[in-house]
């Protein structure tokens, strides 16, 4: 077997790479996702979440409104469901690569939002599909631009 030398700066970059491989943040932890019982995008957008390799338990509750207050979701942050891992909020149908984004850079926000239920975002698949915003927002709910979809 030949060696190949290597840098420090290709080692360290080799070794970073591999261990945000298995650091990945889908599976660093677990997602809470509390939603009507009856919500079929509600169900559609979990799907989609599992299927970007987090793990997620589901609370169906009758009313969501008291989990958005409890987690500083205002009403213009607000959609259909409720979720939270890892210390952030994730209010609506927020994509599963943008939520690991935010997993990976661990910006210092309270979460991160879709607000409404855009046609086109995950979960609300359909014959259109409308241009949305993902933003990020503080303690206060102050929302700012995460990027347009």
């Amino acid at each position: 077997m030949t060696s190949i030398p290597l840098s420090r700066r290709a080692f360290l970059a080799a070794l970073g790479g591999g261990l945000l491989f298995l650091a990945s943040p889908a599976a660093a932890a677990e997602m809470t996702v509390w939603k009507s019982p009856s919500c079929g995008c509600c169900g559609a957008w979990v799907d989609h979440i599992r299927a970007a390799g987090f793990k997620v338990v589901v609370r169906d509750v009758e009313d969501v409104t008291p989990i958005k207050r409890a987690n500083g979701v205002t009403p213009e942050l607000a959609s259909c469901h409720t979720a939270v891992i890892d210390g952030y909020v994730v209010e609506g149908h927020v994509p599963a690569d943008s939520l690991k984004r935010l997993l990976a850079t661990r910006p210092a926000v309270k979460g991160i939002a879709v607000p409404g239920m855009p046609m086109g975002s995950p979960g609300m698949e359909g014959p259109g599909k409308d241009a949305y915003e993902v933003v990020v927002f503080d303690a206060k709910g102050r929302a700012t631009l995460w990027e347009k979809r």
